[in-house]
C-alpha cells in the first residue's frame, strides 16, 4: 500500500461476510470504489463467519468468496481475515478510507477507534440497506419448504424461452433490471 500512496492512488478498505453476494453487497463495494483509486476487500473467514452470523454459515467456503469478489472489476485486491473486526487490518494498511454499508452508522462502526487514532475516514456507502443474506435465506427457506419440491418428476420440466431484459435508459447496472 506504501506505492500506492507514493503514487498518489487513494486507498479504500471495505470488509465483510460477503456470505451469499447480493445487489446489496455490489451497491455497497461499488459505491466504496467511487471513494479512492483502488478498493481492498477483507472478508471474514469461515470460522469469523460462523461466529458472528451461527451455525450453518458461511453458505459459501471463504475461498469461494474470494474468488467471486475479486472477479469483480471494481475490486483491486481481497484478504481474508479471522478476527470479527478489522482493526488489525486497517493498523496494517493504514488505507485512506475505511468504507462501511448502510446498516452502519458512524457511531456503530466497529473499528472507529482505531480509524480515528490512525487518522483513516470512515464512510457510509452504499445506499439505503434493501437488502440482507439472511433475508434471502429466509426466503429461499420458505419458498422451498412452502412449495412440493421432488428430486423425482415423471414429467420432465417445460423450459421456457429466454427473452432479452430491456435497458433501462438511466440504468446504472449495464441493462439489467433489479
Amino acid at each position: 500500500m506504501a506505492e500506492a500512496h507514493l503514487e498518489g492512488k487513494k486507498v479504500v478498505l471495505a470488509n465483510g461476510c460477503f456470505d451469499l453476494i447480493h445487489v446489496g453487497h455490489i451497491r455497497y463495494l461499488q459505491a466504496a470504489r467511487k471513494k479512492g483509486d483502488m478498493l481492498i476487500v477483507a472478508i471474514n473467514s469461515d470460522r469469523s463467519v460462523r461466529r458472528l452470523k451461527g451455525p450453518g454459515r458461511p453458505l459459501l467456503p471463504e475461498k469461494e468468496r474470494a474468488f467471486i469478489l475479486a472477479s469483480f472489476w471494481f475490486v483491486d485486491y481481497v484478504t481474508i481475515f479471522h478476527k470479527t473486526t478489522v482493526d488489525h487490518i486497517l493498523e496494517k494498511l493504514q488505507p485512506d478510507l475505511h468504507a462501511k454499508g448502510s446498516d452502519y452508522q458512524p457511531e456503530t462502526v466497529p473499528e472507529k477507534e482505531t480509524a480515528r487514532r490512525l487518522g483513516i475516514k470512515v464512510a457510509i456507502v452504499g445506499g439505503p440497506k434493501i437488502r440482507s443474506t439472511s433475508t434471502v435465506i429466509k426466503n429461499l427457506a420458505r419458498k422451498f419448504t412452502s412449495t412440493n419440491i421432488s428430486t423425482t418428476s415423471e414429467q420432465p420440466a417445460v423450459k421456457q424461452p429466454l427473452r432479452k431484459k430491456k435497458k433501462r435508459k438511466s440504468s446504472s447496472f449495464y441493462g439489467w433490471n433489479l
